[in-house]
């Protein structure tokens, strides 16, 4: 009975040790995952461009940076919708001068600060766009909270992008209406803050003068609503066309199909858990690219994991085709990479020269981030990710960003060893975590035994 009870109690102790070395594998690999996405600029930039707003429209928009970092697309894709119009000013805005960290891509440089604004430095805003940040109700926004509260009180339409309604639920300015937000999110932020309407199933909610918008993507058709209430449907019309969002239009209906997580997105929760000997992929920025192009780029490989990515460039900085100014890695100044791409080229030929010469020189692959055709933006991103990561990974990050794909033929793509092989391994660690009782008890009994003898 007693040598019964302890087979219990070993196997018990190798299963509980199997799987606490399963954990703190998957673990270890989410923080590595969080930390490659959570990147902060190594360094001030100096001798900047020239930082201006997108044009003198009569339209003032105030994108807003954080300071504990910024989803990317939750700024690039509605300042590019904004900046498309003329009837529109757009610019950037943050409590500091100094470049604004950008998850998983390359940090901005703000055009202006709160200090600009009050010190009537900068116009005004007549609309202000909220993206996620790292910490929306922590004491580092405390300063884009109390901005953001100040000019909806003047007047000022707000914008939430995404989880950007978490930074307007901490400042209290949804208290009393209905929102929504990611759908990863609405079942938390529904207990954290009872005291607003949240909504599921829409791609946006408009209530007084505050919008708010599902993922990531729904930034862009929540842009295009909002301008159409302040220049008209025709222009935002003739914006949605130049920005190619599928299936948008003045009077198409909100509502979106209800997500959750379900076991199509194992690959991308594999990735995200696995994250060792992933590629590096550089992504070859310059001047004059669009800012939804940048955005895709980083953003499906920030939402999928696949890849970790790096924003090169020939100098230190790149102005898109608005006037951002992005910070960039110089090429000199380059890691060693797997790969490069370069969004916004529909084809090898429309890659800079310059690029062309630096991935020659170092001997790397070279491909214009485009689908087929030359498709650019997120359906060019997403057709990319699928021929080179597989459709069910596609898939999966399209709706981590909620970004329809009903439209696409996405390629099956290839299959890659890396996941296979690394998790066969972690089992086998584990496995063998989970056997080190039985073995130091044999190796106990066999040196007890040769000492009786």
């Amino acid at each position: 009975m007693a040598s019964r009870s302890r087979r219990l109690i070993h196997f018990a102790l190798s299963v509980g040790l199997s799987l606490l070395a399963a954990t703190t594998l998957a673990l270890a690999g989410a923080r590595v995952s969080d930390a490659e996405t959570h990147v902060r600029p190594a360094r001030e930039s100096q001798d900047l461009p020239a930082n201006r707003p997108s044009s003198s429209g009569a339209i003032v928009v105030a994108v807003v940076l954080g300071a504990s970092g910024t989803v990317g697309s939750d700024v690039l894709a509605p300042y590019e919708v904004f900046a498309n119009s003329p009837k529109f000013s757009v610019y950037t805005i943050a409590a500091s001068a100094a470049p604004a960290a950008v998850d998983g891509g390359p940090a901005i440089i703000p055009t202006y600060t709160f200090g600009d604004v009050a010190a009537g430095k900068a116009r005004k805003p007549d609309v202000v766009v909220v993206p996620a940040v790292g910490a929306p109700e922590g004491p580092e926004e405390a300063a884009l909270r109390e901005w953001i509260v100040e000019q909806s009180g003047r007047g000022a339409r707000v914008l939430g992008i995404c989880n950007g309604s978490m930074v307007l639920a901490g400042a209290g300015l949804l208290n009393g209406h209905k929102a929504t937000s990611h759908w990863s999110r609405l079942s938390t932020l529904k207990q954290s803050h009872p005291e607003v309407q949240w909504m599921g199933g829409l791609r946006f909610v408009q209530d007084g003068t505050i919008t708010t918008t599902g993922g990531v993507t729904s930034g862009i058709p929540g842009a295009l609503h909002v301008m159409a209430d302040l220049a008209g449907a025709v222009e935002a019309e003739r914006v949605a066309r130049l920005v190619d969002y599928p299936g948008w239009s003045a009077a198409a209906p909100a509502q979106i199909p209800v997500q959750s997580f379900d076991a199509s997105d194992i690959p991308v929760g594999l990735n995200a858990l696995i994250p060792w000997l992933r590629p590096t992929i550089g992504v070859g920025l310059f001047n004059g690219v669009g800012e939804i192009d940048v955005a895709s780029a980083f953003e499906v490989y920030n939402m999928s994991f696949a890849a970790r990515t790096v924003a090169i460039a020939t100098k230190g900085t790149v102005t898109t085709k608005h006037g951002l100014i992005l910070l960039t890695v110089p090429e000199r100044e380059a890691p060693p990479v797997d790969k490069v791409v370069a969004p916004g080229a529909a084809g090898i030929q429309d890659i800079d020269p310059h690029l062309r010469g630096w991935a020659a020189s170092r001997n790397v692959p070279l491909d214009a981030f485009a689908g087929a055709g030359g498709v650019l933006g997120f359906d060019g991103a997403l057709e990319y990710l699928a021929g080179h990561a597989g459709s069910a990974t596609a898939l999966s990050a399209a709706k981590m960003i909620d970004y329809p794909t009903s439209h696409l033929t996405l390629p099956a793509g290839g299959t890659s060893l890396r996941i296979p092989a690394l998790l066969a391994l972690g089992l086998l660690l584990a496995v063998l975590t989970g056997s080190l009782p039985a073995i130091l008890g044999s190796r106990i009994r066999r040196r007890a035994a040769g000492q009786r003898s």
